[in-house]
């Protein structure tokens, strides 16, 4: 035995750092997997589910080949080996998850997403965290001398694990993500992890360290290689890409837009003109909500945005109607500070940093429209899409006051998401109309329990002096349809959002990649790239 082993703070040591090296790299998963999958409960779930997985054939692993073989060195070398696989996953993550999507968006025809973050969780994340799944019952193996005190040992030994796993909690989410984003942080643990197996194999004399200095070596490498959150390598024109606490954050700017976007491969979460003008997006056809709460007719405006983002909705409101009051509600600060730094927002903007369910339940003023932005891709929170809430943003509405929502995945079966939230907003609001967004996939919806609501609306396009936004809301007006509720109404106890969200993006997937579909069954792989 090692000299090193014989003191059992070592021991418990390797325990503890175990147990918060896997609550980091799980957290970490969840934001390595988010900019692609979203942050879903349903991503949450997988993520949970394989890697309880692999924590559990690990110790069933660990405690057969402790009682087998009782040599300390095969725990630390599986750990050293964990360290390798755990600081490679910065390097190699984003290709190996790009490379699932693809095979799997031509083969998978329901659940997209549930097979991609499925995949993806068990080809990145199951084996290291199999191999620390070992720990436990090894070092239970090591550290017991008789059996009278067994039982103190292995409570040691949780207690260990426990408080390490509750430090490798807290330590990723408040800590290392917000401050140098998740790459670094997998190096942060797996490195952790490193000098934890070095100390053991460089302890005793004459040991073989070939193994410990090439594991060295690759660490390095990954460090050099890898240390970068640069989740969407292939672009170009990228003016940041980092990370807050929520979100995967990329600002892109371009000739003629910048713009924010809070997943990799898709979605516009803001964006700036840089001629100021209209931008072609749901922006304009929710400026409609204001004419239809009479901006026009009024002296004083009250406008509240809940998903700020970075403030188009509210400056564009601004520089149409005039100099009314906005406010804003976004849920993370770091979204705020990119709004000043790269897209103008106004510094008489108040922006709280908030929930927006708990901002409205915080204050007591009144509005003449509300604006609920607050639904990324398949993250719908569920505390914003039941009766309860729409209540509230009904008890924030002007007599006349106008609710428009943003529902950006619009979809084609019977009981989507999108039918799920109108029927819920119609239980609230007597007055519903919808509008799809021309050349994307979101419904503008408002509501109101203002019975002249569309009359309002015509009267103030008439006083709208700006010949282009008057034109555009006058298209907008003409494809409004009144909705026809059903009696599909979530409540705070029961709001599939996640599954119904799911549903869309399969059926959106399966509407934009039929046509490379058919080349790939005719042709393969190479028609596929011949194609493009």
């Amino acid at each position: 035995m090692r000299p090193i082993l014989k003191n059992k703070l070592y021991l418990y040591l390797t325990e503890f750092f175990a147990g918060m090296s896997v609550m980091a790299v799980e957290l970490g998963a969840s934001r390595l997997l988010a900019p692609y999958f979203s942050s879903s409960q349903i991503v949450w779930t997988i993520i949970i589910g394989t890697i309880m997985i692999a924590m559990a054939l690990g110790n069933i692993y660990g405690g057969r080949m402790a009682d087998k073989d009782p040599n300390p060195d095969r725990l630390y070398r599986r750990i050293l080996i964990a360290a390798v696989w755990i600081a490679l996953i910065p390097v190699l993550g984003k290709y190996l998850i790009l490379g699932i999507s693809a095979l799997l968006v031509f083969s998978v025809n329901s659940n997209f997403l549930i097979w991609a973050a499925f995949a993806a969780c068990m080809l990145i994340f199951v084996f290291p965290l199999f191999l620390l799944g070992t720990v436990t019952p090894s070092l239970a193996k090591y550290t017991m001398e008789n059996l009278e005190d067994n039982a103190r040992i292995v409570g040691r030994l949780g207690a260990a694990n426990t408080v390490g796993s509750i430090l490798g909690t807290f330590l990723p989410t408040f800590v290392t993500i917000p401050a140098v984003g998740t790459a670094i942080t997998f190096l942060i643990f797996a490195g952790i992890l490193l000098l934890l197996a070095l100390l053991y194999f460089f302890s005793g004399k004459g040991a073989k360290k070939g193994g410990s200095i090439a594991a060295v070596v690759i660490f390095l490498l990954c460090c050099a290689f890898g240390h970068k959150s640069d989740f969407a390598f292939w672009k170009s024109g990228l003016v940041f890409e980092g990370e807050s606490i929520y979100n995967y954050l990329q600002v892109e700017e371009t000739d003629e837009s910048i713009i924010l976007s809070t997943n990799v491969l898709f979605g516009v979460q803001s964006i700036k003109m840089k001629d100021e003008g209209l931008t072609g997006m749901y922006y304009d056809y929710a400026m409609v909500a204001p004419l239809m709460a009479g901006v026009e007719e009024k002296e004083d405006f009250e406008l509240l945005i809940l998903g700020m983002g970075t403030g188009t909705y509210g400056s564009q409101c601004r520089r149409y109607y005039g100099d009314m009051r906005v406010e804003g509600v976004e849920i993370d600060g770091k979204i705020t500070d990119l709004a000043h730094r790269y897209f103008d927002l106004p510094g008489d903007i108040p922006v709280a940093t908030y929930d927006g369910r708990a901002y409205l339940a915080a204050v007591d003023e009144l509005y003449d429209v509300i604006m609920v932005d607050a639904y990324q891709d398949i993250t719908i929170p569920f505390q914003m899409s039941s009766v309860e809430f729409f209540t509230m943003v009904r008890e924030h509405l002007k007599p006349d006051g106008v609710m428009v929502v943003n529902m950006n995945m619009r979809g084609q079966r019977e009981g989507n998401i999108n039918q799920y939230l109108a029927d819920t907003i119609s239980a609230v609001f007597s007055e519903v109309v919808t509008v799809d967004v021309r050349g994307s996939t979101n419904r503008e919806l408002f509501a109101s329990n203002e019975p002249a609501m569309l009359d309002v609306l015509e009267r103030n396009i008439a006083l709208c002096g700006d010949t282009e936004l008057a034109a555009m809301m006058g298209r907008v007006q003409r494809a409004l349809t009144v909705y026809e509720p059903g009696d599909r109404v979530m409540t705070d106890d029961k709001a599939p959002v996640e599954l119904l969200g799911m549903q869309v993006i399969d059926d959106l997937i399966r509407d934009e990649v039929a046509y490379y579909k058919t080349i790939y069954e005719r042709d393969g792989l190479q028609g596929v790239i011949g194609a493009f």
